[in-house]
This record gives structure tokens, sequence and C-alpha cells, in this order.
């Protein structure tokens, strides 16, 4: 099995899937409500997120077929054969429904490969926006288009990327103290705070803005983000030598088998330059 070629296979059914987006883009989007975590991003689906779904398979069933793959993918059942076959697709057709529908640009498509011990091993994003690819596959690098992506530290301060604000962050004392650990520690000389949309760009976003991080304390509550929302970018921040784990430092539990959502542990990205 080519990690390469199931790679350049990954990107088609990428750039497919956002070309279909680039249809609706400024258009009034209906959508419907569906099971999801506490946060109302994780609850809203729209009919692009379902047809995005099915141009993304219509790539990837083939390979699957050939090299007995299993599929995770947030808009259709999770059939768990993630756990008994060697590797797994993980799709997010649109992460950031909700920029989407709001016609905002904070929206992509996201497809990774991931080992059943829950490692990625490839990683494709694309920001139909931005008309940007980001890929990467373990042990070939990192890109950005065609070009190897290079991250360089161009700020004297921490840019810290989230979803909403920073005063409405849960633990949002120990996060601060956390901050400011950071910003001794790398010697910055403050923290800014970067308020962002779908998790999959946030991460591309810390990349963008080094030195920088995406920091989710554990909680009780559902959501947190699930599994489809990490694993793409994860390899990417593996692959260029950068921290995507758990909030503790442990590796991301990318085949959880009790659900495919990230809160019991949190996540904690970050891209020091």
């Amino acid at each position: 099995m080519n990690l390469i070629t199931l790679k350049e296979i990954a990107i088609k059914a990428a750039l497919a899937a956002g070309e279909h987006i680039k249809t609706y883009m400024s258009e009034s989007i209906e959508f419907d409500e569906k099971d999801g975590g506490v946060n109302y991003a994780s609850q809203v689906v729209t009919k692009v997120d379902k047809e995005c779904e099915d141009i993304i398979l219509s790539h990837l069933l083939p390979p699957c077929e050939k090299h007995d793959l299993a599929l995770l993918t947030e808009e259709t059942e999770d059939d768990g054969s993630r756990f008994e076959k060697a590797y797994f697709w993980c799709i997010d057709p649109i992460d950031g429904t909700l920029a989407f529908i709001k016609n905002e640009p904070h929206f992509s498509v996201s497809i990774a490969l991931v080992r059943k011990d829950g490692t990625p091993v490839i990683g494709v994003v694309y920001d139909p926006s931005t008309d940007t690819l980001y890929h990467g596959a373990k042990g070939s690098g990192v890109f950005r288009n065609n070009e190897l992506w290079n991250i360089k530290r161009e700020n004297d301060y921490l840019t810290f990327v989230h979803d909403k604000s920073l005063q409405s962050t849960h633990e949002i004392d120990d996060l601060v103290e956390i901050l400011n650990h950071t910003v001794e520690e790398q010697k910055l000389k403050r923290f800014k705070v970067i308020k962002g949309g779908g998790s999959v760009l946030n991460a591309i976003n810390v990349l963008k803005n080094a030195p920088a991080c995406l920091i989710k304390h554990p909680k009780k509550e559902v959501g947190g983000g699930s599994i489809w929302d990490f694993a793409a970018t994860a390899c990417l921040f593996h692959e260029l030598g950068y921290r995507a784990t758990n909030f503790k430092g442990k590796p991301l539990d990318l085949n959880r088998k009790d659900s495919t959502f990230m809160h019991h542990e949190g996540v904690y990205f970050s891209c020091f330059g």
C-alpha cells in the first residue's frame, strides 16, 4: 500500500468536494439539525455536506476495496469497521458547517487515513475560500499547494487559536495560566487570541501564525470536536515535528471505541516555529 498514491486520491477527492462547495458559496443555505455534542455547531448539517460526502466516497471507495480499508465519515453512521481493519479513511466533508451556512470563510474539506491504533498517516485539507490545499503523508513532508511547507516563526507574541472568545472558554483561569507560562517559556512578549471557525482551519491557523497553539481542556459535556475534526491536521503536525496530542500530552485517541467525540481528553496543538 503506497501512501503517496493514496494521498493523491484523497487530494482529488478533497478538490472535487471543494469545487462543489464553491457552487453554493454566497448562497442562502438551508440546514437541518442532527444529533451532536452540546455545541450547536456539531448539530447542524446541510444537503451540501451530504453531497460532498458522496463525491468524496466516489473517489475513496475503490481504494477501500483494493486495500481493505474501513471508513469513518461524519454524515454516515459508524459501522465499526475501523476497529477491525488495519486502516480507515476519516472524512469530514465540510468542517465548519455553521460558518459555511453564515457565508463565513472558516470551513474546509478534511480527509485523513488513520491506522487502527489511532496514528494518522495521511492528512489532506482543502480550504475552498482561499483555494489552498494542505497535504502530507507519513515520512513524506507537508505541502501547501504544491510547495513544501516550511513553518517560520515571525511573531514576537503567542497566538492562541480558538473557536470562541477567551472569556467564554472552558477552564479560563487554567488556560490563561498555561498561555502566560508559554509566553515566558518561549521568551515572547504577550499572547493574543484569534477567534476562528471550524476545528480543521483553526489547527491550520496555528501553523500559519507561529508561535501559536490550540488548546481544549477535557470536559464532561459531550462534544469537544470529533475524530474527523483533528485526524488530518494531527498528521500534518506530526510530520512537521510539532505537538498534536491530548490535553495531557499523550497521543490523541483517534480511534475511540465508545464515541467519536474528543471531550474526554481534550486537545493540545502547538507550533513554536
